[in-house]
């Protein structure tokens, strides 16, 4: 097939050409956007799972519903080692320039870019090209505590929407990456906004493990937060994500094939696509059938090694790699802490802070108490093609 015409991008965050059994999350999300802009409260959204589900597909489809209807939007992605008030300012700079273009919101908004100029100077940021030519307020956001400051300042950004009749919708990427402390201070920003009914609205997206971390932060985040899980498509979605695309372009693939394509994936939405993409330019004839699908398998996988797998595995050290490698050994997870330090002949303790590392990197999380598993769908199998009884390569 004329690979020029493949529907299928396999990319981070890149869009599949049909987003299949998200439909509950998008209506949700919907729902919550339209009932912002006449004011009535909805709970903020954590989209959580593990890598290669598509969180950031679908936090960019609900900015594009937010956008087209008429919300101001920030989408930030988390990095490692950046404060969420370094984050914020630039982005609620130009969402308060927007709003104080209109007539009816320029006192709010300017009220609003006085708050922003005292965040901005007591935590020391600055905001790249942008300035803030206002003059502080005193004794607004600028006690130097961002538990305090950053509720104080949402809530004169919702007023200023309010005011012009907007709406702001804040999207926050990689959620896992957050400090503690900014989280608790984005938990406690977001109930006061909650608590006014002001027209400010949030969507994040993190590994599963950050409804723990948001209840360790605040304990009333489970109440503050909806957690809609995005895991693997059940079968007949998997199959709709690429049957539709190849049909769509005037092709066909036949039920063999499509069969073997959700048993290979395991239904991981970033595996889908990357399958697709192979069969796609691998097919020769007017259809996709079971033997293409089974060639595909090499060269998916091979690609999926090559990127998706070892960018992680390249993240860490050899003592953590050491440790990820014990766990593939014992199977397909999730794994009992126990169970690795007995792999390892060290104690539960003595991995304790390595363990930490890991997670802190984003590689494992911890599903139930003493257990651990992988936050990258058959990592396993990976660290088993690759490095289990050939030596660790470091």
């Amino acid at each position: 097939m004329d690979p020029v015409r493949n529907p299928f991008a396999p990319g981070a965050g890149s869009r599949p050409p049909e987003l299949a059994g998200r439909e509950s999350i998008l209506d949700d999300a919907h729902v919550a956007v339209q009932r912002a802009l006449l004011g009535k409260p909805s709970r903020s959204q954590m989209l959580l799972g593990l890598r290669g589900v598509g969180k950031t597909v679908l936090l960019n489809k609900i900015e594009e519903l937010a956008e087209n209807a008429g919300h101001l939007t920030s989408s930030i992605e988390a990095p490692e080692g950046k404060s969420l008030s370094e984050l914020l300012v630039p982005k609620i700079n130009q969402v308060l320039r927007k709003l104080s273009t209109s007539e009816k919101a320029k006192v709010k908004a300017h009220q609003a870019l006085r708050a922003l100029r005292s965040f901005a100077s007591v935590f020391q940021l600055s905001y790249g090209d942008l300035s803030i030519s206002v003059d502080p307020e005193v004794g607004v956001a600028d006690s130097g505590d961002i538990e305090s400051d950053l509720p104080e300042l949402f809530v004169r950004v919702g007023e200023a929407a309010r005011a012009a009749g907007k709406a702001w919708t804040l999207l926050i990427d990689e959620v896992q990456y957050l400090k503690s402390g900014d989280l608790a201070a984005l938990i406690v920003a977001l109930h006061k906004i909650s608590q006014k009914d002001l027209p400010v609205l949030f969507f994040g997206a993190g590994l599963p493990q950050v409804a723990a971390l948001s209840g360790d932060a605040k304990s009333y985040a489970e109440r503050l937060f909806h957690y809609p899980a995005v895991g693997p498509l059940l079968s007949d979605d998997a199959k709709t994500a690429i049957r539709q695309p190849v049909e769509d372009e005037g092709e066909r693939i036949s039920d063999e094939a499509l069969n073997e394509i959700v048993l290979k994936t395991q239904g991981y939405p970033y595996f889908l696509q990357e399958w697709g993409y192979q069969c796609w330019n691998i097919a020769q004839g007017p259809q996709i059938d079971l033997s293409d699908a089974a060639q595909a398998a090499t060269a998916a996988t091979r690609r999926l090694d090559d990127g998706f797998f070892k960018v992680r595995f390249d993240r860490l050290t050899p003592k953590e790699r050491e440790y990820v490698i014990a766990m593939a050994q014992l199977g397909a997870g999730p794994y009992r802490s126990s169970d690795i330090a007995a792999a390892l002949n060290e104690t539960h303790q003595s991995l304790g802070p390595r363990r930490s590392q890991i997670i802190s990197k984003g590689m494992i999380y911890s599903p139930s108490h003493g257990d651990i598993a992988f936050t990258v769908p058959m990592f396993n199998e990976y660290l088993m093609r690759h490095y289990v009884g050939k030596g660790t390569k470091t």
